[in-house]
């Protein structure tokens, strides 16, 4: 794929850069939110090469590109900005999309770039603790502990990490914002906690602070940043540019740290946790409901762009507590997919419906990615779907049932198992035996659904 010109046609065929009110991506996905979308030219922008599909959906005009899409994504940012000046929502284009809209959008934009890393600590937090279970190396270890920081450093700084990616969401400094959330982990106010721990009081220019640690944690700095670039847009506005460069990050952080601190952290802290206990209470109550659920409707939210809204929950389990319940049923989900392709693939004559879905098994299995066979097979294909759909609500009901795990936030792919790995004796087996349960019902009805003379259209 040429990624200028292919970013050249679809900004031509969306109204061009003035119709372009904030960009991000994802895993596999060109995300636009435009400020008119009659000047959107959906048709022509599906015959460009490289695109597999588009949709309009959670106020985003979403382009379907695959792994590559960050490559794209760096020439159309470009071609975007033109002379370099960031793209922003005036406040005008934000009251034409929904607060859902902007909150998808958001979620999109601050997450999707620490993905890679979440994903890849998330492998060797798993592999760590399987070697340490088969006695391959002590806890004790200086290999133990070295190894342990590389895998957990992602969770302890997430703050650090969120905030920058937030300003850049949100258009504050990602530097400043940044350091706000890295004076959260200063070894000196953690030492205002003492033993204590969250709930330690003590007091700012007199005024009574309740101390929260906030390592590993998501919604605060969330929070904190999106308040923070109301504050620095005020001031980069009014400040003299003579004075930017000295009395902007003076402000910023006499302000916004104490605020932070005594204010927007802890609401930030006990909101975070009242969703997050409030899922885990439901998926307690009924963990098999929960996994039919979303075991079976996984990909309906991947096809519509919204399963962007669950990831922070399941990244706040991982970082709070060291496991999570919903990243199995994502599993599930996949692996359904991936016996749906392996259905048709026996069955089907057609042999470009074969090799599409041979690649379609190669992509999901090695990288987790379900958008091209969502796309271009199930959505097309109701009786795939079905058979999709049922295949992952059967494997994630048995994953609920035995309360499997992942002590990572990953996607659902063979490369991925060691996230399965967990003090738990019997988690990884369970996770096996329910991903098998997923593909075979996946395959069988797939197989049973798929005509002989079945096209791909």
């Amino acid at each position: 794929m040429d990624y200028n010109k292919s970013a050249k046609e679809i900004l031509e065929r969306i109204g061009g850069p003035d119709n372009v009110a904030n960009m991000t991506h994802c895993a596999t996905r060109l995300r636009i939110t435009v400020r008119d979308n009659g000047l959107i030219q959906d048709d022509k922008v599906r015959e460009i090469d490289g695109v597999v599909n588009t949709l309009n959906k959670a106020g985003q005009y979403q382009i379907l590109i695959g792994t590559d899409v960050p490559k794209l994504y760096d020439e159309f940012e470009e071609l975007v900005k033109g002379d370099g000046e960031s793209v922003e929502t005036s406040s005008e284009d934000n009251n034409n999309e929904s607060i859902i809209s902007k909150v998808f959008s958001a979620i999109s934009a601050i997450f999707a770039p620490l993905l890679p890393a979440l994903a890849g600590s998330g492998i060797l937090r798993g592999l760590l603790i399987l070697a340490e279970q088969i006695g391959l190396v002590s806890k004790d270890s200086g290999t133990y502990a070295i190894l342990n920081v590389a895998s957990m450093s992602v969770f302890y700084f997430l703050p650090v990490l969120l905030a920058f990616t937030s300003a850049r969401r949100f258009g504050a400094s990602p530097y400043l914002s940044a350091l706000i959330g890295a004076a959260l982990l200063n070894p000196d106010y953690i030492a205002l906690m003492g033993d204590t721990g969250n709930g330690t009081t003590t007091t700012f220019l007199n005024i009574p602070v309740v101390l929260m640690g906030y390592n590993a944690t998501v919604v605060p700095i969330i929070l904190s940043i999106w308040a923070y670039s109301y504050l620095y847009k005020f001031l980069d506005k009014k400040i003299p540019e003579t004075l930017k460069l000295v009395v902007i990050p003076l402000i910023s952080l006499l302000v916004m740290v104490p605020l932070t601190i005594m204010v927007i952290g802890p609401i930030g802290v006990y909101s975070g946790e009242g969703v997050a206990s409030l899922v885990n209470w439901l998926i307690e109550r009924s963990s098999i409901l929960t996994g039919i659920l979303i075991g079976g409707g996984w990909s309906i939210l991947v096809s519509l762009g919204i399963h962007w809204a669950v990831n922070p929950i399941m990244i706040n389990n991982v970082s709070t507590y060291g496991f999570d319940y919903i990243v199995p049923y994502t599993f599930a989900c996949n692996f359904a997919v991936i016996g749906v392709t392996i259905g048709v693939y026996l069955k089907a004559k057609n042999k470009k419906l074969k090799n599409f879905a041979a690649s379609g098994f190669i992509t999901i299995a090695l990288s987790a990615i379900i958008e091209p066979v969502l796309f271009g097979l199930l959505i097309k294909n109701k009786k795939l779907f079905l058979a999709q759909i049922i295949g992952g609500a059967v494997g994630g009901a048995y994953l609920g049932l035995m309360k499997v795990v992942t002590s990572a936030f990953v996607f659902g792919s063979v490369t991925t198992f060691p996230a399965f790995v967990s003090e738990k004796e019997m988690n990884f087996l369970n996770a096996m035996i329910g991903l098998v349960i997923s593909l075979v019902i996946g395959a069988i009805l797939a197989y049973a659904f798929t005509k002989k003379d079945e096209e791909l259209t």
